[in-house]
């Protein structure tokens, strides 16, 4: 094993072992989480490294990245987009994202309803930013019942949850807590919002003890770039 190969594994497994770990202090098991590999800046030869591991869910924060590595894995391989979105890349993002993780406009909504065929699976992007002028990105709470009520009028669009990042200034528990009752709501809004996307290298063990479902995990695994 290369020392390359070497180090993503021990790392991996690092991590796997603390999602086990947080798993079980809430009462949940293994097969209740995703993780996904978030390999923004890393090569390719990284992606297969995980690929080799067992990993086959891959995160992509720009379209550029994820629209050159998707087609070099194995046709299992699942791809998330997890990026802001920009309406001019939203054609390509659709053609290589599996899953798309940070729809929070409706013009972004009908545009990829448009596009694809469906069933393209989406997360509904939610901010948890008290303040305003931190946003960075996602539907506000109290706009979110009207925004799933816009797109249940998208045939072609799957929503199966949402997503949301801690701000950081806020202890993450208390955050992600706020985004389970959320998540509470919005499920009686549409049931099909069933999914949890949250937490990250630095908070993902209470991103679970809260409920998440897909976890987005970059520098605990490949390092710090």
């Amino acid at each position: 094993m290369n020392d390359r190969k070497a180090q993503i594994s021990s790392n991996l497994a690092a991590v796997r072992e603390r999602i086990v770990r947080a798993l079980a202090t809430c009462g949940r098991t293994v097969d209740e989480v995703e993780l996904i590999a978030v390999t923004k800046t890393f090569p390719v030869s990284d992606v297969e490294i995980l690929y080799e591991l067992g990993l086959r869910n891959f995160g992509e924060n720009r379209d550029q990245e994820g629209s050159q590595k998707s087609p070099l894995l194995p046709s299992d391989a699942i791809w998330h987009f997890q990026g802001q979105i920009q309406s001019n890349k939203l054609k390509s993002i659709a053609e290589w994202a599996d899953v798309i993780h940070s729809i929070d406009e409706i013009r972004h909504a009908r545009k990829l309803n448009e596009l694809v065929n469906g069933p393209k699976s989406i997360f509904i992007q939610v901010s948890l930013d008290e303040n305003p002028a931190e946003n960075r990105g996602g539907v506000a709470p109290t706009l979110l019942k009207e925004f799933l009520q816009e797109l249940e009028e998208l045939e072609n669009l799957d929503p199966i949850g949402l997503m949301a990042v801690a701000p950081i200034d806020q202890e993450p528990d208390l955050a992600f807590s706020r985004l389970a009752e959320i998540h509470k709501i919005a499920k009686e809004v549409d049931p099909r919002i069933s999914k949890i996307s949250a937490g990250m290298s630095n908070d993902f063990e209470a991103a679970i003890l809260n409920g998440a479902t897909h976890i987005r995990i970059g520098s605990q695994i490949l390092g710090v770039r």
